[in-house]
């Protein structure tokens, strides 16, 4: 027999501690595998019935480098080895990739904003043919908003690098992506998904602000500094707002369903913004940090619903583990 039926894979034991609680609440026989420090041999047996990945690629910014390259050997150590893995290497690949993702929406024929991949200044300067500007540099590997610009130029891109050649770190590689004009009143839409069905969906209005984790660490109900700043952004002065959206359309709830299956999603969050009356699809998010509040709205509370869902799995069984939020009522807005 397994030692444990569930293993969490983690790097943020504060994000994980509602999921945490409601698995020792059910009663489920599980256990914690932290990335931050940890350590696996590939010729012994994986413990574990199922496997549910929540590592995040923002490792980095906490101090925890080591832990992606550990989490994407581990998960893949699992699947060659028979384990079941939810978000599995496959996925985590997907969400370690920003270019990954646009080539992944633009196969599906989504629309998401034009982007150029580098890792060389002068090399991106021979690819600006036709480029438009304003734009935003990310970084290929994201997470929590961290190194991401809004730039009205190459020169002040230039110089921006120059200056912060940390910017390149961790992975050598940025990404400058098209900036495209949107009601920042509105902001962006946010819908979470739950074995590839809508969970709840959220407006996001940052006010200028990147950084957009739906975690109450990171964006508290009452504003202020969270508690998983990016480092190098000034203190917002205008706290992100979250808003229950529950006349999300149909049309956009069926396009992320359709790229969680492409992407082998089983949880997370899709975004997208509305531009010139199109829907602007542009991240995609494996690790999703829920937001309960939001989820409250809608009637539930949503490490419950994570849970019934990690226990059909445990119990094998397929059909739908939860109903779509309470609100949402599948019409066009």
């Amino acid at each position: 027999m397994s030692a444990v039926d569930l293993v969490v894979i983690h790097e943020h034991p504060e994000w994980q501690k509602p999921l945490f609680a409601a698995l020792d609440r059910r009663g489920v026989h599980w256990k914690p595998f932290d990335l931050r420090r940890a350590a696996f041999s590939p010729e012994a047996t994986p413990e574990a019935k199922l496997y549910f990945n929540q590592a995040s690629p923002s490792a980095y910014l906490r101090g925890n480098t080591r832990a992606v390259p550990l989490a994407l050997a581990y998960l893949r150590w699992l699947e060659a080895a028979g384990r079941r893995v939810l978000n599995g290497s496959v996925p985590f690949s997907l969400e370690l990739s920003k270019s990954a993702q646009a080539a992944l929406l633009r196969r599906l024929d989504v629309p998401t904003p034009r982007c150029i991949v580098f890792n060389d200044v002068d090399a991106l300067c021979a690819r600006l043919d036709g480029w438009s500007w304003p734009s935003i540099l990310k970084p290929e590997q994201g997470g929590s908003g961290a190194r991401m610009f809004f730039l009205t130029s190459y020169e002040e891109l230039r110089a921006l690098l120059e200056s912060r050649p940390d910017l390149w770190l961790p992975d050598n590689l940025l990404l400058l992506q098209q900036y495209l004009p949107h009601d920042e009143s509105r902001g962006i839409v946010r819908m979470e998904f739950l074995g590839g069905e809508l969970l709840y969906a959220m407006r996001v209005v940052s006010h200028g602000t990147f950084n957009l984790c739906p975690s109450e660490l990171c964006n508290p109900l009452q504003g202020g500094q969270g508690a998983c700043s990016v480092p190098e952004a000034p203190p917002p002065t205008t706290t992100v707002e979250f808003f229950a959206y529950p006349e999300v359309p149909v049309e956009a709830v069926a396009i992320g369903e359709r790229i969680f299956r492409a992407a082998g999603l089983d949880v997370g969050g899709i975004e997208y913004l509305e531009s010139d009356g199109q829907r602007i699809f542009y991240d995609l998010n494996a690790n999703s940090n829920l937001r309960p509040a939001i989820a409250m709205e809608y009637g539930f509370d949503p490490f419950e619903r994570v849970v019934d869902w990690l226990v059909s799995k445990l119990a094998g069984r397929t059909k739908r583990s939860h109903t779509a939020a309470p609100g949402w009522s599948g019409r066009a807005a």
